[in-house]
């Protein structure tokens, strides 16, 4: 029955360490997670920080802090979560220490009644005495048999009982760890929900003063919604000159051949499509495939505006209409490419500078550069130092308004940039 017992115990500790390796893998995880949030709230802190040091960024100041208020709460849920875990881990410790005490009481308690039984017997159980009293040599071979048996057994027993204790003192410095890193994350906690309603505060006051400045705002976002809608209409016009271009080109290539590469130039719908050789149709293919993957143009930033169409989130009279996204970013931030492809246009307009880059069908926009290190025609790798991103002389801010096109339509770039 004891047997049975023990072999129970082994089944269930055998189980307990399958599930405390399957919350190891949770618990990769959740690190890795916490990790890009810590990393995150140091960039946009320093970001903010950045921000204060001009009367005139009160915009971009809130919609950092705006930020900066996500990333703490995200952070909230991330080290709740990994208290759970660690109590569910230590749960489950507990529960194997107390399953491995069980398992050792049995053993200890089936090896006294051996050596009980040994000692109750020892005179008849005189090894020597006991094997030459046999009837016959194959007795006497039995006995020794039996014995050597006994002997390796009581041995086994022992050594079990030795590992058994070193892994019950092992589970619980485990347990005694696992205390300590709640405790540990518990502070890290309450430092950051501290954190998270100084920040708040703070956006709280600051959106109160901008109420009252909300006519003098709405007109600096409506000139500034103006200027974008110019350089977006000059972008889309150099990309509709780069379409025409590369279709000429092609359709001059590929005179008096009876068939053509890529997509056809002849389509008359009002939605140009562009002729692509193999090469270039594959690079579209790959691009696209790399979605929800892209590195970001530039490594330290915070996203002020999102894509879309949708009222201006602190002064709601205006309505924002942004075709790419704007990220807040350090001075003299280098700006990279997202993909590899061609530049096919470099601008000038009105003072801000622009890059267009070509990946098949697919074209990245990356605006308000300060220097560019590419020149039209050059062929780029993915992350390739493209140029540096332009200081906003008003606010006093560095900001790259990042777009993604497919052929002429816009499409919004955070869902393809790495999450």
């Amino acid at each position: 029955m004891k047997k049975i017992v023990i072999a129970f115990l082994i089944i269930a500790t055998s189980l307990s360490f399958f599930l405390l390796d399957a919350q190891s893998t949770s618990s990769k995880q959740l690190k890795k997670d916490k990790q890009k949030l810590e990393r995150e709230i140091k960039n946009t802190q320093e970001l903010l920080n950045q921000t204060r040091k001009n009367k005139n960024a009160s915009l971009e100041q809130i919609a950092v802090l705006r930020k900066q208020i996500s990333n703490r709460e995200d952070m909230v849920v991330a080290l709740t979560d990994e208290i759970t875990r660690l109590e569910d881990e230590m749960a489950l410790n507990e529960k194997l220490s107390k399953s491995l005490d069980r398992k050792l009481a049995y053993m200890k308690d089936d090896y006294a009644r051996v050596v009980y039984n040994a000692y109750k017997n020892r005179k008849l159980t005189n090894k020597i005495t006991f094997i030459f009293s046999a009837d016959n040599f194959s007795h006497m071979y039995q006995r020794a048999k039996y014995y050597r048996a006994f002997a390796k057994n009581v041995k086994s027993q022992v050594e079990t009982i030795e590992a058994t204790q070193k892994e019950i003192e092992r589970k619980k410095i485990e347990i005694q760890e696992i205390k300590d890193a709640k405790s540990a994350i518990m502070s890290k906690e309450e430092a950051n929900l501290a954190n998270l309603e100084k920040t708040k505060r703070e956006k709280d006051k600051l959106a109160a003063s901008l109420k009252t400045k909300e006519k003098e705002l709405s007109t600096q976002i409506k000139q500034k919604q103006q200027q974008q809608r110019k350089l977006d209409a000059a972008i889309q016009a150099a990309i509709q000159k780069e379409i025409a271009a590369a279709n000429a080109k092609k359709a001059k290539s590929n005179k008096g051949k009876s068939t053509s590469t890529g997509k056809s130039g002849g389509n008359t719908s009002s939605k140009p499509v562009i002729t692509m050789t193999p090469e270039e149709q594959k690079l579209s293919n790959t691009f696209a495939g790399n979605q929800g993957r892209l590195p970001w143009p530039v490594t330290k930033c915070s996203k002020l505006r999102g894509f879309g169409t949708y009222p201006h989130p602190d002064v709601p009279s205006v309505q924002i209409q942004n075709n790419g996204i704007d990220l807040l970013t350090e001075a003299g931030a280098p700006v990279r490419a997202v993909y590899q492809g061609e530049v096919v246009s470099v601008m000038d307009i009105s003072g801000t500078k622009v890059v267009i880059i070509k990946h098949g069908e697919y074209m990245t926009v990356y605006q308000n550069l300060a220097t560019i290190t590419v020149k039209k025609g050059q062929n780029v790798t993915s992350k390739q130092n493209i140029g540096t991103v332009a200081k906003n002389n008003d606010t006093g801010t560095y900001i790259l308004h990042f777009a993604l096109l497919k052929m002429q339509t816009y499409l919004n770039p955070s869902s393809w940039l790495a999450q």
